[in-house]
């Protein structure tokens, strides 16, 4: 499976790729980066900047599935404006990609990758970079979110599938035996 993780920004918008077998739940890194927005444009120039280049990611790796940071109340209101927008180009990208999208909260994200949903920034980069066993973290911030994100999706999106298969196995033999008695 490979997951393309979305850290929405509207000057940087972290964007990291990860591969894994759920079977053997090994994670590579792919590939990591950052795309960036000119605050000096015009905000629909800036949006349409951030949909460019998130579609060549998407051309260019095609993820199976897009983990998008889910936007979370800010006490700065402008910028959870211009993040929530980056999320709603990351979700339009997805769906015109016809490519599974999903959201995760930034707690859930720590606590998959650290153990800790109150973790600090610099310790969910040690993790993506231990993880990853990558020398050196991603810089900025904003693309090691991005590789978090992706990293999350894998370990949750594999428990979660685990438990759905679980659950419809469960539902089919309860069907059967239902089968037998009538």
């Amino acid at each position: 499976m490979r997951v393309l993780g979305v850290d929405p920004g509207l000057t940087r918008c972290g964007i990291g790729i990860v591969d894994a077998a759920i079977s053997k739940q090994k994670i590579d890194f792919v590939a990591v980066g950052v795309i960036k927005s000119s605050p000096d444009l015009p905000l629909e120039q800036r949006l349409l900047e951030i949909d460019r280049g998130l579609r060549d990611w998407i051309t260019e790796h095609k993820p199976d599935v897009i983990a998008v940071e889910r936007v979370f109340s800010q006490h700065n209101v402008r910028t959870v404006m211009g993040t929530a927008q980056v999320a709603g180009i990351a979700l339009l990208a997805a769906a015109q990609s016809d490519t599974k999208v999903v959201m995760h909260t930034p707690s859930e994200v720590k606590a998959a990758v650290t153990g800790s949903g109150r973790a600090k920034k610099d310790q969910v980069a040690q993790m993506v970079q231990k993880i990853l066993k990558l020398k050196d973290a991603p810089k900025p911030v904003d693309a090691t979110d991005a590789l978090a994100l992706a990293i999350c999706h894998i370990w949750r999106g594999a428990g979660d599938a685990r438990l759905n298969s679980a659950i419809m196995k469960e539902r089919s033999r309860l069907g059967s035996l239902k089968a037998l008695k009538a």
